[in-house]
Order: structure tokens, then C-alpha cells, then sequence
């Protein structure tokens, strides 16, 4: 990690290692491929949050490759995740199998409810810490990525944010161009606060929204 450049730069070999002999074996390389991984993984060394906040639980996989990757480098971060509450019908809900990959973890804490309104609650109920990271992978229409990007935005503007699905496609693709454009929607409203970064390369994609200036 480089931490006196100007732009988002990190040790690749160094990750490249870490998430094959460390995250690979633990969640494989799906629904994050390995330069998704690369990105998470990047994305908590650069930022060092004290806190992280995702939405989307499902068996836990993305709460679990935060608590390897703030274990290994030494980040002091709780990790709170949010799912569906058990009485709410969705295709992807796990029911039973909720969080199975963090269950008994220490520092991973599992929350029921609506993502975003319930990540703030606890941001809020813990002293506001500085430089949260949220990673927004629930509902990937364009409205619901807007709301949450929206709602992080206006009350904690120096988080970081990663957000998934998030490769760009043609206007005329019927699959994931809700979050692309949800994203360029937020930074021009606020231009000048985040810089991007893309993992790029193909689907499902990955974008960290982060501060331009560091938080005070």
C-alpha cells in the first residue's frame, strides 16, 4: 500500500497472494471474481475503516471476506450485515442458511431489516465513527442503488462506498444498468467529493466510491 499517492494504489502482488491463498479457499470466486476481491481487499487497506456496512447477506459470503481481509491486514472494523427480515418473501432470501459463513465470528454482527435505513441507525447509535465503508449489493435496480447511494451520501459523505454489479453496459442491455447509472448519477450531483475506481473487465463488476479529500 502506497499511502502517500495521490490516487488509489496498492501492492497488487501483495493482494494477489492474500486472496488466493486466503479468501479463494474460504468463498471461492463467485459472486466476486478475483479482481473484485482485489478491490474489496484494496479498498480496506486504503480507507482503514473502523466500521463496515453491507446489506444483502444472503449465507454471508461478502461479511466474510471483510472479516478475513480486516483480520489479516490488522483493521480494526466491525462488520455489521443486513438481510431481508425471515417473514419477507425473495428469491435470494436464505431463510435458515442466513449468515452461515460468519455465524459465532467475532466482530460480525447480523441485522434484519431494510439496508440502508438500519445501517445508519447503527452508524448513528455508535458515535458516528469516521470513514465507515459501505458495500451496497441488495437490490440492484436503478431506484434502489440511487436511495441507498443518495442516502449515504447525504449523511456521511466522507464514507467510502463499494457497490456492486456495477459494470457498465449499453442503454440497451436488459441486466445490471441500474447501479452504472445510479453511481453517475450521484457524482455529478456532488462533483468533486468521490473518486472512482472500477474493477472493470466484465460482469457483475464493481465500483469503490471514495472521498476526495479525507475526512477531519
Amino acid at each position: 500500500m502506497n499511502v502517500a499517492a495521490s490516487e488509489f494504489e496498492v501492492d497488487a502482488w501483495a493482494i494477489s497472494q492474500f486472496v488466493m491463498r486466503k479468501l479463494v479457499p474460504v468463498v471461492g470466486s463467485h459472486p466476486f471474481p478475483l479482481h473484485e476481491l482485489m478491490l474489496m481487499t484494496g479498498a480496506v487497506c486504503r480507507l482503514e475503516p473502523r466500521e463496515i456496512f453491507e446489506w444483502g447477506t444472503h449465507i454471508g459470503k461478502s461479511a466474510r471476506i471483510f472479516y478475513e481481509i480486516t483480520s489479516h491486514y490488522r483493521v480494526q472494523a466491525d462488520i455489521h450485515s443486513t438481510d431481508l427480515p425471515d417473514d419477507v418473501e425473495h428469491r435470494e432470501h436464505p431463510h435458515a442458511d442466513r449468515g452461515r459463513l460468519v455465524r459465532g465470528l467475532s466482530r460480525v454482527y447480523l441485522h434484519q431489516g431494510d439496508g440502508l435505513t438500519t445501517s445508519l441507525e447503527l452508524w448513528r447509535a455508535d458515535g458516528r465513527k469516521l470513514r465507515p465503508l459501505f458495500f451496497v449489493d441488495g437490490d440492484h435496480s436503478h431506484e434502489s442503488v440511487l436511495r441507498e447511494l443518495t442516502g449515504i451520501a447525504n449523511e456521511v459523505p466522507h464514507a467510502g462506498i463499494l457497490v456492486h454489479d456495477a459494470f457498465y453496459q449499453s442503454a440497451e442491455a436488459e441486466y445490471n444498468t441500474g447501479p452504472y447509472r445510479a453511481i453517475e448519477e450521484v457524482v455529478a450531483v456532488w462533483p468533486g467529493r468521490y473518486r472512482k475506481v472500477h474493477s472493470g473487465l466484465g460482469l457483475p463488476g464493481m465500483t469503490l466510491l471514495y472521498p476526495a479529500s479525507p475526512a477531519k
